[in-house]
């Protein structure tokens, strides 16, 4: 069996932007867990719901619900005592505030039957919950004055550590036009992940899959990008699983950390350089690439415009790159002017 050549994945045939199937790029919806109180479920300690617009309204056509409530699922129905963490020598206890009952070794039961079977590709909590939160939920001393605020509730904190890489936000920091765009960005990006995983796995889907997807790897995590890149040569002379698993937990990585400024420029850069342009035409989008560099512009200006002229140009190769619509165009989430420092 060969190796694929660096070239092939350079010169992989791929469609997106029209509406056609790619190879090895099925089709994929994101499954999303959520804490189902931010869907307008009468679930919370008051019988009340913590209805969130952005997913009921903005991301709830374009995605698949896996609604959850650790509290309800715990049997403690609804309107219940409230809850919250408090200090212990083994660590945060999930307590009831007026009753003291111990509700730990229940929760902790249930966060790791459901991390185990959790097939998502991402989950959104809702935010301070002793049970949900993953970002300042306070543990309480005996005498009931916050001890600590940096915590994550009791459920979360268990799904996360048995997913380290799962997109994970509330849906306060989703208010966050960066944290928005970058959390729902990686979310569709696992989906794909997920679809290509599911399919028969052929060296050439890989191939297809990886070409699509070098632009958005690039401005995420170019170590991880080539490194993703050399599984992909060795796909021919690998076991498959282990090819897939090697290279998942690399894109899923690069897909963690931080697209920067910096990084964005230099895929645009790349981007324009793969492009026969006439002088006025790439003076043009030279401006705007330094414009968005210098905090002027939102990236979604730059992008648009090489989208136009990867169209006009017929360049399948740029034009087709997940970079460009890594997920709907609806949701209009690169519009945010970037923060410089």
């Amino acid at each position: 069996m060969r190796l694929i050549s660096p070239g092939l994945v350079a010169r992989a045939h791929l469609r997106g932007l029209d509406g056609k199937m790619i190879t090895g790029m099925p089709d994929a919806r994101p499954r999303v867990a959520v804490s189902s109180c931010l869907l307008g479920e009468l679930v919370r300690y008051n019988g009340g719901h913590s209805r969130d617009r952005f997913l009921t309204d903005a991301l709830d056509p374009y995605v698949e619900w896996i609604r959850i409530c650790p509290e309800m699922e715990a049997g403690l129905g609804t309107p219940r005592e409230t809850l919250r963490l408090e200090e212990s020598a083994t660590g945060p206890r999930l307590m009831t505030r007026t009753t003291h009952a111990d509700l730990t070794d229940r929760m902790r039961a249930l966060a790791a039957e459901r991390a185990a079977a959790l097939d998502v590709d991402g989950y959104v909590f809702k935010a301070k919950s002793p049970t949900c939160g993953i970002h300042g939920v306070p543990v309480y001393r005996a005498e009931g004055s916050p001890a600590d605020r940096r915590n994550r509730g009791l459920f979360a904190e268990t799904i996360i550590t048995a997913h380290p890489l799962l997109p994970v936000e509330d849906e306060g920091r989703l208010h966050d036009a960066l944290l928005r765009e970058s959390f729902v960005e990686r979310v569709f990006a696992h989906a794909r992940l997920r679809a290509l995983l599911a399919g028969g796995r052929r060296a050439r889907d890989l191939v297809a899959f990886h070409a699509r997807h070098k632009m958005q790897l690039l401005a995420h995590d170019p170590l991880r990008y080539r490194e993703a890149g050399r599984v992909v040569a060795g796909a021919g002379v690998r076991p498959p699983e282990e090819v897939a698993a090697a290279y998942a937990a690399l894109f899923r990585e690069a897909m963690a950390s931080k697209a920067t400024v910096g990084r964005n420029v230099n895929v645009l850069q790349h981007a324009m350089g793969m492009l026969a342009l006439d002088p006025t035409r790439r003076a043009d989008l030279v401006e705007v690439i330094e414009s968005y560099r210098a905090g002027l512009v939102p990236l979604s200006v730059p992008t648009t415009l090489l989208r136009h002229h990867a169209r006009g140009e017929a360049a399948e190769y740029v034009r087709d790159q997940t970079y460009f619509s890594p997920y709907p165009d609806d949701l209009r989430l690169r519009n945010h002017v970037p923060a410089l420092g």
